[in-house]
């Protein structure tokens, strides 16, 4: 028995030899490599056995029956090495450091490039810097990359939505526009790769089904560089954004600062159909939705500080600051008979404005206590603060009733504040790695919303319809994880507990919610390189999605007279298990994934025959699991032209109570799409050309049934001037086939709308680089998980 236990929890034991040479590759500089294949030859010139390097770069030579041997490293990257080598009388460690391979090719200077995609044992990671869309903002390289997919503007990772968006293995603390508005502004010749984390590691937060990691290039060289950027957006009306970025590096001081402003109109086309077997009628609203927003504005600083070589701080500070959003819709809705005749008509004109501002000041100290370990602090404050301002008339005209008005007036306010602190700690050697840490965090938050309306013949304040909720959060977190990689054989596994402690207030009904629980999430991994460089994993992950501070909200918030969102103080926290199954070979990526909720949280809709109205409520359903296979693979047609082919096919099953108190059970097969080719136009200004389409099958949420949609793109950009200025073009959906349909049909319920987000349109953007190139971008600064469900 106690055999059987060892094989599990150190199988390299079982297989070690007593006889071994260990060794290391690394480049010009001293970066370790993995994944590189290192060939054994003979004296006689024949082949005797195939290495691979693992995470760390490391390779043991063993079990070989000869004396004398010859290694051979043939990659991509970097020139041919050879070396002989005199197995007794070498008792030190190899190391073997690789050059770049640079070929003049028809008086074209290339340097090979690195993989697009690489497996590693927790992650998948895409090389942005060495494909075609660099020139991009951060928020189109995500909808490009490998295993994500997108939908109006909502990223999705193996069908799930919950995705932590994080920057370095920091905490991105936005959501929504405001997070996109951020990537949009995020440059992607700043960007080194993307990193896809299906099953994320114990240090990561346990919020959200995967991680979305964005990998800045490092500042390495001193000097300063500034970026003069802009775009123009024209879809149905225009927008534009321009901004000035400056870095400096001098000795111990790295700085940067960044600031963005944009206006526009945006727009948005919807239309609502509602049948009520009931009464035997249909009800039609359509909904054109235009917006102004004059002033959108971006400030982002970083200051980071060497005391001495051990000892780094860095302080940032970063707002969001939109004063006035604004808009009046008008939306006639008529109402049809049981002969499909209209007999009833209202009109509702909304006028509406907004505004939001976000302020987020962090702190993080490094401190490397000695070669093989260091100690992070990292302090975290954030506020986030929103208005929202509506006044909605609506004339009613039904049939055998005298035609009037109805006016309400709503203001909402919210207001959340949160600090977080943060310890880590980190132990390296060659084959080891062990990760440890603690969190603290507290969320407060108060929202208001006032009701008026003219019942009684004038605006009058109706406390009824009027509530004040307040909510507080307290969560601690311990986390650990230990990874063991001795060659062939890669294993990690981690164990992160969280405790909350969170307290929510209802003025109207007063209500009281308390809970408080203790949550652990395991991670286990493993991973097997074979010698001809196939690469199978087995990764296993438990997460949990807590809902956002705003679905917590019971204040309804009324769109119309007859329609209204109302969240649910009662949520319970979302419990998902992840399974993965990978296979590698030759830039081939094949994802077998099962996925598990535990009652998912989401936003249903379904109407009430009583009084015709059309409820939007957050909340649990019962379950939700899902499996399928994903594919990548890049195909490097010629030197100046590939093709990128992304599919995922998936069986999605969701199973929720109805409002006639039925289990009901939602299914799908569903099939995401996304290939593109792209070019190399000429490669002293690197002017590229990309042309892509991405589709996506019919899909479910909860009770929604999701239509298919489609859309395709192209990409152009070059470079001018000694490459100091870049252009670029970019066209979307094409053909205008993003719209959807999403639809509730079981029991008596019987609706659907009909969504399209504006979504063609053509960017023109330009960017201006002056001083020192070579310097990039200082690194982000830790934040905390929290304000990710402001």
């Amino acid at each position: 028995m106690y055999k059987f236990f060892l094989f599990l929890c150190f199988p390299i034991f079982m297989f070690s030899q007593k006889q071994k040479i260990e060794g290391t590759v690394l480049n010009a500089q001293n970066e370790k490599l993995s994944l590189v294949s290192i060939e054994v030859y003979n004296s006689q010139n024949i082949l005797l056995k195939t290495l691979t390097t693992n995470e760390n770069g490391i390779f043991t030579l063993e079990g070989i029956p000869e004396n004398s041997v010859k290694l051979v490293i043939k990659d991509l990257e970097y020139s041919k090495f050879e070396k002989d080598l005199d197995l007794e009388k070498q008792n030190q460690p190899l190391l073997i450091v690789l050059k770049k391979d640079i070929q003049d090719i028809q008086e074209v200077v290339m340097t090979k490039q690195k993989p697009l995609v690489k497996r590693k044992i927790d992650r998948l990671e895409f090389n942005v810097e060495n494909s075609n869309i660099s020139s991009l903002n951060a928020w189109e390289i995500l909808k490009k990359t490998p295993g994500v997919t997108s939908s109006n503007d909502v990223l999705a990772i193996k069908g799930s939505q919950s995705i932590l968006v994080t920057i370095n293995d920091k905490k991105v603390m936005l959501t929504g526009d405001e997070l996109k508005n951020l990537l949009e502004n995020t440059q992607g010749s700043d960007m080194k790769s993307v990193e896809v984390i299906t099953n994320p590691p114990a240090k990561y937060e346990a919020s959200g089904s995967a991680v979305l990691n964005i990998v800045l290039k490092k500042n390495k060289i001193e000097g300063y560089r500034g970026v003069l950027s802009s775009k123009y957006v024209q879809s149905q009306y225009a927008k534009g954004v321009a901004g000035i970025s400056q870095y400096y590096k001098k000795d111990k001081l790295s700085v940067m600062g960044s600031y963005y402003r944009g206006t526009g109109t945006y727009y948005r086309e919807g239309t609502d159909y509602v049948n009520y077997i009931e009464d035997q009628q249909r009800w039609v609203s359509t909904m054109n939705r235009k917006d102004q927003n004059k002033s959108q504005n971006t400030l982002n600083f970083n200051v980071e500080y060497e005391i001495d070589s051990l000892t780094n701080v860095s302080l940032n500070y970063s707002g969001s600051f939109n004063p006035k959003s604004f808009g009046t819709y008008n939306v006639p809705t008529l109402i049809y008979n049981s002969q499909d005749v209209v007999e009833s008509n209202y009109t509702t004109i909304n006028d509406h404005n907004s505004r939001s501002i976000n302020n987020t000041v962090s702190f993080q100290a490094d401190r490397k206590l000695n070669k093989k370990s260091k100690l992070t602090w990292t302090n975290y404050f954030a506020g986030n603060n929103n208005q929202k301002y509506q006044n909605v008339l609506t004339y009613l005209d039904f049939v055998n009733q005298s035609p009037k008005e109805n006016n309400f007036v709503t203001n909402n306010k919210s207001d959340v504040q949160l600090y977080s602190t943060q310890f880590d700690y980190q132990w390296k050697n060659d084959k080891w790695e062990l990760e440890s840490g603690s969190k603290y965090s507290f969320v407060k938050t108060s929202s208001q919303l006032d009701f008026s309306d003219n019942e009684n013949g004038q605006l009058q304040y109706r406390a009824d319809k009027s509530n004040v909720f307040d909510y507080k959060e307290h969560n601690f977190a311990l986390y650990s994880s230990l990874s063991y990689n001795p060659g062939k054989w890669n294993f990690k596994a981690g164990l992160r507990a969280e405790k909350t402690d969170l307290e929510g207030v209802v003025s109207e009904p007063y209500e009281v919610n308390k809970n408080n629980y203790w949550k652990l999430f395991p991670t286990l991994y493993a991973q097997y390189t074979t010698e001809g460089n196939h690469q199978f994993g087995l990764s296993y992950g438990k997460r949990i999605s807590r809902p956002s501070y705003s679905w917590l909200n019971p204040a309804k918030s009324y769109y119309n007279l007859f329609s209204y969102f109302q969240g649910d103080p009662k949520l319970k926290a979302t419990i998902i298990h992840n399974l993965n199954f990978t296979y590698t070979w030759k830039e081939w990526n094949l994802d077998f994934y099962y996925r598990k909720e535990i009652s998912p949280s989401m936003e249903i809709s379904y109407q009430d025959p009583s009084n015709n109205n059309l409820i939007y409520h957050y909340t649990n359903i019962e379950k939700g699991q899902a499996y399928g296979l994903s594919v990548y693979k890049n195909f490097q047609i010629k030197p100046w032209w590939s093709l990128s082919v992304s599919e995922n096919i998936e069986h999605n099953e969701n199973y929720f109570i109805g409002i006639d108190d039925l289990l009901y059970k939602n299914k799908v097969w569903n099939w995401g799409s996304d290939v593109s080719t792209s070019f190399t136009l000429q490669k002293s200004s690197d002017w590229k050309l990309e042309v892509g389409h991405r589709y996506n099958s019919p899909a479910i949420q909860g009770t929604f049934r999701i239509s298919s949609s489609s859309a395709t793109y192209l990409v152009m950009n070059k470079k001018f001037f000694n490459k100091k200025l870049e252009g670029s073009l970019m066209v979307n959906d094409i053909f205008k086939t993003s719209k959807e349909k999403i639809s509730t049909k079981y029991g008596n319920q019987d609706n659907y709308f009909l969504d399209y987000r504006d979504t063609q349109n053509f960017i023109i953007s330009l960017k201006f680089n002056f001083g020192n190139q070579a310097v990039k971008n200082v690194k982000a600064i830790k934040k905390a998980d929290e304000q990710d469900r402001m």
